[in-house]
């Protein structure tokens, strides 16, 4: 196991390198940059452009200069080890003893995410102000579909084609043909034209710019409810349905007959053994489960109106805001690798049928 990990952390850093690499590049793909959608939102609302003022932006965010210079200039300064760069963006040069000018050596520093051009503040406090309340709705919809999910997978399984079986089954179906936004509109109209009150946010008015206290927790909770069920439903339905299937997979194999035939419990027999090995699959999503976290369900906290970091992530890439949409896509993807051999271990603790060594390939 710890070759394993020793060798999958080893794989991280090229991994990393070709995700960033074309993550940069995707996002200046389209033609322009910030600076254009800038000067086309000031000549639709009518207002005159400085051209003195578009260039001295220009060099200050160095979108004067070529992709290859921007792009190892952004990833200088999101690793741990690198060259250091002046106020002015560009890299610090020094004279050795014969006057021969060049980089400084490279130094340990704390990555920069660097500044956003919307917003013109750095990345992080932008990622930071929306970090908790995103994790925060995000852990409570993981627990609230595995709390779900798990136990009625597995009555389904024990109880096939009982009546239960079937309306769970129904139910089931309709949560995965019912996209998540939808749901969330239907929220939003019930909400405001049966109750009277908004679905949409995470705070009442007079709670939304305050400061954190018990009151504004209270509200929080009280608000909290109608997101977690809306992005939760289609996860749910899938899980009921992959929950389900693996576990009428195992219960019919000889391990479990051998199991029942030796006199074990059948609840014993049930979640000790079949059990445990339906869900793996559980277990192989914790690399898709870590960036979610942090990303949340874009679509339906756009159409909430929730301020997490998804809307903020669709909004830098409309925008080409390339850092704060680069830093994003990096941190997800980091996140994602962990993730991933966060799963790989957990599968090798819980399975012992699975190893991962030169025999088993």
């Amino acid at each position: 196991m710890f070759a394993l990990i020793a060798r999958r952390l080893l794989w991280m850093i090229p991994t990393l390198f070709v995700i960033s690499l074309v993550s940069f590049a995707l996002i200046q793909l389209p033609p322009g940059d910030y600076l254009t959608s800038y000067i086309s939102a000031l000549e639709e609302s009518g207002e005159s452009v400085n051209e003195e003022l578009v260039e001295s932006l220009r060099k200050r965010y160095n979108l004067d200069e070529p992709f290859v210079l921007q792009y190892s200039k952004w990833l200088n300064d999101l690793m741990l080890f690198g060259f250091e760069r002046g106020d002015d963006g560009n890299y610090l040069w020094v004279t050795d003893a014969d006057g021969v000018e060049h980089f400084n050596w490279p130094v340990f520093k704390w990555p920069d995410l660097g500044k956003s051009f919307e917003w013109n503040r750095p990345v992080s406090e932008l990622i930071g102000e929306r970090l908790l309340l995103t994790m925060t709705i995000s852990i409570v919809t993981l627990l609230f579909t595995w709390a779900l999910a798990i136990p009625i997978g597995i009555y389904s399984a024990v109880r096939q084609y009982s009546w239960g079986d079937y309306a769970f089954s129904v139910l089931g179906f309709i949560g995965l043909a019912t996209p998540n936004f939808l749901l969330a509109l239907v929220f939003m109209y019930v909400g405001h034209s049966v109750f009277g009150m908004s679905a949409g946010g995470l705070f009442s008015p007079e709670y939304a710019s305050a400061e954190w206290s018990m009151a504004k927790f209270a509200d929080l909770l009280a608000h909290l409810w109608i997101p977690v069920i809306v992005i939760g439903t289609s996860g749910t339905a899938g899980l009921i349905r992959v929950m389900r299937g693996n576990l009428l997979d195992e219960l019919p194999k000889q391990y479990v007959m051998t199991a029942r035939a030796k006199g074990v419990s059948p609840w014993k027999l049930l979640l000790k053994y079949p059990v445990r090995v339906a869900l793996n699959p559980l277990i192989s999503t914790v690399g898709w489960v870590l960036p979610g976290i942090v990303s949340g369900s874009v679509i339906v906290a756009v159409v909430l109106g929730m301020p997490t970091v998804g809307p903020l992530l669709l909004r830098a890439l409309e925008n080409q805001d390339m850092y704060l949409a680069g830093s994003m896509v990096m941190i997800l993807s980091f996140l994602t690798v962990i993730g991933t051999l966060i799963s790989d271990i957990l599968l090798l603790i819980f399975d012992p049928r699975i190893r991962y060594d030169e025999r088993g390939r």
